[in-house]
């Protein structure tokens, strides 16, 4: 996402992450990244539920409960207009990108 924010930008919208961990670990991880967006911390999980992206995770056989990545593109009257429920870091700022400028 960071590599494609500007174009985001551009076509009229704004990358916002929102995860569990706390402002001190985002500011970390912004610094660290060299991220140009927000990161919100939703350290109760109370928006990831609200969007079902706080759940059952598998590992190794293991289950326990975590963040799900996804990715929600909202439009300007604030209603979901398309969910991406698995991403791919690598290639997804492209996706969205696509989305945004409305071919995707």
């Amino acid at each position: 996402m960071r590599d494609f924010n500007a174009e985001i930008e551009q076509a009229g919208a704004a990358v916002v992450g929102i995860s569990k961990d706390s402002l001190s670990s985002h500011e970390k991880f912004i610094a660290k990244h060299e991220l140009p967006f927000l990161l919100l911390a939703d350290e109760e999980a109370e928006m990831a539920t609200a969007y079902g992206a706080w759940g059952e995770k598998k590992l190794y056989g293991r289950t326990f409960m975590g963040m799900n990545r996804m990715t929600f593109l909202v439009d300007e009257k604030g209603k979901i207009a398309k969910v991406w429920a698995k991403v791919k870091p690598a290639d997804h700022g492209e996706e969205v990108l696509a989305a945004v400028r409305g071919g995707g």
